[in-house]
């Protein structure tokens, strides 16, 4: 994945590089590819948090606390 992709994605870049990012995308199929997978990202994991297929329920749930 181009770096940029993802921190256009986040809305992390100044003023200057997201245009400059912009003008990038314009031209790049690549990017333009990457930027479409990335934003649907969040929705593809919903859809695996919420389908019981998802998961074979063999591995016990990870827990964050130590």
């Amino acid at each position: 994945m181009h770096d940029g992709v993802a921190a256009y994605a986040l809305g992390v870049l100044d003023e200057e590089e997201h245009e400059a990012f912009e003008r990038h995308l314009d031209d790049c199929e690549q990017c333009q590819a990457e930027l479409i997978e990335f934003t649907e990202l969040p929705d593809r994991l919903d859809e695996l948090k919420n389908d019981p297929s998802s998961t074979s329920g063999d591995d016990p749930p990870m827990s964050m606390s130590r």
